[in-house]
């Protein structure tokens, strides 16, 4: 697999991020990211070149901790909060309600827009994509494995917008399009989900993708949308156009690039002024559909996943400042990132790799380098370069403060039908708050080989 060769920003980011995670496998007993993995195949349920399906039967359970976890300050973060209160839509292909780690408690609902009478309010995924992505954020510990998403106590609503990306689902009208996907954001800002997670995107800048971030944006819902990938032959599109994706590219969203195993940009990303920010996006362990767990993007890192992390880390800073804006969630994120220069962002990774537990802890004010403040300080990368950023150490936020009664009741089996049922309990979060696209996978979950 080609790789970009790092410049002197990648190869300092590489170096900043390598202590991070070094301390972070210190902190929670992982080895570090960059070191050397156990192949996809050799672990059961795994992807790779010589595993085209997760597994042939049903149940299968990995035991190991998600790789990237060990570079994403975990364990800080979760001493601050795991998301309580939180909801993130996905935007993709729906949720397997089978899968035991999203089962029940994980979820906060469903909603089908496509309407082929096979993703039953959401709940549902023929394509295994939404699934994937679904566990990253708020998969739930089960015995005998060791997936979990990064924000284990959000939950997840499941706006189902394509039924698969082949050929026939698109010839018959089920593929993911932009209409569907502006419906799916604006559907999701409706009913108040804080962060809104769009692993799809297309070179065509949408007037409909721009007011559906614009709308989102208005009703306090945080957009975070993958950069792309370049591989464009698996691409719904097939669009070779190097330019900027979207919705990462429209004002609002938070556009995600994705990052290797060794905190590397590579060519497999689309890089440009749309990315604002990066993720690990290779050895990815998650959920997949009939009940298992599985590792995908062995060899080359994909946007889906690097977006899914983001999204959780959104989700754990939406749940310990439920009183700031989604821009300001995101500034979080982006000042805290890890970079090579402070005060300076570039088109690979952005504002660096997330770190959450910083963002968490951040202290907003003047002198703080990086994008400008929506705190309404002057603190900005201009006026100050080479500041660090500023932290406080909190305590974990109690369940007064954190809790938002968002779907309580949602029990096994308990399956939401209708938008309004949905709105009705997730308003109570925030009642002071008036053409084809590819997935952003390098490849389908399922039935082909490589990465998702």
């Amino acid at each position: 697999m080609t790789r970009r060769s790092p410049g002197p920003r990648t190869a300092a980011t590489r170096r900043a991020l390598a202590a991070v995670v070094a301390l972070g496998a210190v902190a929670i007993g992982l080895p570090q990211l960059g070191a050397t993995a156990p192949a996809a195949s050799a672990a059961p349920g795994a992807r790779s070149a010589d595993a085209p399906q997760c597994s042939d039967g049903t149940g299968t359970r990995i035991p190991t901790v998600p790789p990237a976890f060990a570079a994403l300050q975990t364990q800080l973060a979760w001493g601050v909060t795991k998301g309580q209160g939180v909801v993130v839509a996905v935007v993709d292909s729906g949720v397997d309600v089978g899968n035991p780690h999203l089962a029940a408690g994980a979820l906060a609902g469903g909603i089908d827009l496509v309407g082929d009478g096979k993703g039953a309010n959401g709940f549902a995924d023929l394509e295994g994509h939404g699934t994937a992505v679904a566990g990253q954020i708020a998969a739930r510990l089960i015995d005998g494995s060791g997936v979990e998403g990064l924000a284990p106590d959000a939950r997840i609503l499941s706006i189902r917008v394509f039924a698969t990306s082949d050929d026939q689902a698109v010839k018959a009208g089920y593929g993911p399009t932009v209409d569907r996907i502006a419906q799916g954001i604006r559907v999701a800002a409706d009913v108040h989900a804080q962060v809104i997670n769009v692993s799809l995107s297309t070179s065509a800048d949408a007037p409909q993708l721009r007011d559906a971030v614009a709308y989102a944006t208005a009703h306090g819902s945080l957009v975070v949308a993958s950069s792309g990938n370049t591989d464009s032959s698996l691409s719904v599109d097939k669009t070779d156009d190097p330019g900027p994706r979207y919705p990462a590219g429209d004002p609002g969203a938070l556009g995600v690039s994705a990052v290797d195993a060794v905190g590397d940009a590579t060519m497999e990303s689309v890089h440009g002024p749309h990315v604002a920010i990066s993720a690990p996006g290779s050895q990815i362990l998650t959920t997949a559909r009939a009940g298992i767990d599985c590792v995908y993007a062995g060899d080359a890192p994909a946007t889906s996943f690097a977006t899914a992390y983001v999204s959780a880390c959104a989700a754990l800073v939406a749940a310990a400042h439920p009183e700031e804006t989604p821009a300001q969630w995101a500034y979080r994120l982006e000042a805290t990132a890890v970079r090579p220069i402070p005060g300076r962002r570039d088109d690979d990774l952005g504002w660096g790799v997330v770190q959450p537990y910083d963002a968490l802890t951040l202290v907003p004010g003047t002198g703080i380098a990086g994008p400008p403040s929506p705190f309404g300080d002057t603190g900005s990368a201009a006026s100050a370069p080479d500041q660090p950023v500023r932290l406080e150490q909190r305590d974990p936020p109690t369940a007064a403060a954190t809790t938002i009664a968002v779907v309580a009741g949602v029990g096994a089996g308990v399956v939401l039908g209708t938008i309004a049922v949905v709105a009705i309990l997730l308003r109570r979060r925030r009642d002071d708050r008036s053409e084809t696209v590819p997935l952003d996978d390098g490849r389908p979950l399922m039935g082909r080989t490589g990465s998702v």
